[in-house]
């Protein structure tokens, strides 16, 4: 079954047309609170942008990404920073962090108790958690579009597929609580988001977040897949001539008890 490590991701169209995903993360870091001399870990770093503004604050910050090519565009615009390749699911650290941060990351990671294990053990106690990522109902009506559409050309193995982890409020806090942190805020909250392209605003986020959902499907049918999977979703996605996303976040702050 396609999964979400077939995602392929292209690192400059994210920094061009879905800049939102780090300019929102921008009040993640302010929860986050870095201090001078702080060891923070971002756990999902992407091209780099707010490890930046982490590293701005005074901190002694790490990024890691699964993505070669986000590490790589990050390298490139922020060459003082410390980036690395890893997994959320298989990284180690021999020094403890004073606080994760993770931000539109944690939503790929269908292994969620490996990654939530990784994180505790990382953190010293009394270490903060700080995320924001995909909620319960996160882009439901477009990935109810996508599986009808891709039924309905008789894909029906890729209508399967399971890119995303989003859950409810209480179901990832209880994951967390029965790791050992302690809750301080939770929060399950709509941001619909506006969409950059005007004409291509569902084809185009698709084509950058859920293009494992094509794995296989000849290139030539794609196009048409696409435009089928937009003109079902117009009536409710396409407000005053722009193209918009049923995003449904969580926000956590947590503490490592001991």
């Amino acid at each position: 079954m396609t999964t979400a490590n077939d995602i392929k991701w292209n690192a400059p169209l994210y920094d061009d047309k879905y800049n939102f995903v780090f300019k929102f993360g921008e009040d993640v870091v302010l929860l986050l609170h870095p201090l001078q001399g702080e060891r923070i870990l971002d756990l999902g770093c992407g091209t780099g942008h707010l490890t930046h503004l982490i590293a701005h604050a005074g901190a002694r910050v790490i990024g890691i990404d699964k993505s070669q090519a986000m590490i790589e565009r990050a390298r490139a615009a922020y060459p003082d920073l410390d980036l690395r390749v890893m997994s959320a699911t298989d990284f180690h650290f021999d020094t403890p962090f004073d606080a994760v941060f993770s931000n539109a990351t944690l939503h790929w990671v269908l292994e969620k108790e490996s990654a939530i294990d990784h994180i505790y053990h990382c953190l010293r106690p009394g270490g903060r958690l700080i995320l924001e990522m995909g909620g319960k109902g996160n882009v439901e009506e477009i990935l109810v579009a996508i599986r009808k559409v891709l039924t309905r050309h008789n894909y029906y193995r890729n209508a399967a597929t399971q890119i995303w982890y989003f859950p409810s409020l209480a179901e990832y806090t209880t994951l967390l609580e029965k790791r050992g942190f302690r809750i301080f805020f939770a929060a399950h909250f709509d941001r619909p988001t506006q969409l950059q392209d005007t004409d291509n605003g569902i084809k185009d986020w698709i084509r950058m977040f859920g293009n494992a959902f094509f794995k296989d499907i000849p290139e030539t049918e794609i196009d048409t897949i696409l435009e089928e999977i937009q003109e079902t979703l117009r009536p409710t996605h396409y407000k005053n001539h722009t193209w918009f996303a049923d995003y449904k976040r969580l926000r956590i702050q947590a503490f490592k008890q001991h």
